[in-house]
Formats: structure tokens, C-alpha cells, sequence
């Protein structure tokens, strides 16, 4: 990787170097002329290095390269990183809501089919079942206890 003294700088690091000059001289640490010469140099500059060598006799710390990631993010611009997190989680509470809404779906589905096509009631009323949940059908012709079995040596169990 490439030292720091050949990365390019951006914008917004000149812009802190002329900030940081500015002050240096109304601390009284730069002259006017000097200011001028600095200034010009430092909107000028490319490179850290060059920028570096401006404020090398001031007290302070050197410009550092901008971080990326993340971390970076979150201290360089407060405000996005509190929206992309909000983000975040209002997409989860929207996924959890319509995993939620599926699952009640289906658990109606399932109480409605139980109730119209797999309850041991009828459809139809409870005139239709007797005691013990037995239906009362009238009874076939030649079946039921008096019945006679046409059947030759057969009797019937009643008769």
C-alpha cells in the first residue's frame, strides 16, 4: 500500500488545513503574508504530504486520511447512520408483521376448513343426530330387529 505523505487528499481535507491556518493566525502564529502564501498553497495541494507541510510548525494534529466502514459512518455523519438504522429496523417489524399476518391467515384457514368439512356434526342442524351423537335414519326395508331372514336354515337373532 502507498504511505501516507502519496495519497491524495480531498476537498474537505484542504478545507480543514485552511480552517486550521485561519486560526494558527488569529492566535497571532501567522502574519497576514504568510496566511496569503499558505492558503493559496494548502487549495492548491494534492497530496497529505503537501498539506502536512503546511501546518508541520503549528501546534496540533496532523490531518489523518478519512476513514471508511461503518465506524466511519457512524462518527462522520451521525445523522445517516441514525436513519439507516431506523431503517433497519423498521424493515424487520414490517417482515415480523407479515410473518405474523401469514400465520393467522393460516391458522383461520385451518379453523374454517375444520369447522365446514371436518367437524363430526352435521351441516344441516342437530335434528338429524340422535342420542350419543348417533343419526336417527328410518330404518331400511327387511333390516332392523323385526326383520325375517329369507334365507333357507338361517334365523333370524330376534325372531
Amino acid at each position: 500500500m502507498a504511505g501516507r505523505h502519496t495519497l491524495r487528499a480531498s476537498d474537505s481535507d484542504r478545507e480543514k488545513i485552511a480552517e486550521r491556518l485561519r486560526v494558527a493566525a488569529t492566535e497571532g502564529r501567522l502574519s497576514t503574508d504568510e496566511l496569503d502564501a499558505r492558503l493559496g498553497a494548502a487549495l492548491k495541494a494534492r497530496t497529505y504530504h503537501e498539506l502536512d507541510s503546511l501546518v508541520a510548525d503549528l501546534p496540533g494534529k496532523k490531518l489523518a486520511p478519512r476513514r471508511t466502514g461503518a465506524r466511519g459512518l457512524a462518527v462522520s455523519h451521525p445523522v445517516a447512520a441514525t436513519a439507516i438504522a431506523l431503517a433497519a429496523i423498521t424493515v424487520a417489524i414490517a417482515a415480523l408483521a407479515i410473518v405474523a399476518m401469514v400465520g393467522a391467515a393460516w391458522i383461520g384457514w385451518m379453523v374454517f376448513a375444520w369447522i365446514f368439512f371436518g367437524s363430526k356434526r352435521s351441516r344441516y342442524g342437530s335434528h338429524m343426530s340422535g342420542p350419543n351423537g348417533r343419526q336417527n335414519r328410518p330404518p331400511r326395508p327387511g333390516l332392523g330387529p323385526h326383520a325375517r331372514s329369507t334365507a333357507p336354515g338361517r334365523s333370524s337373532y330376534w325372531a
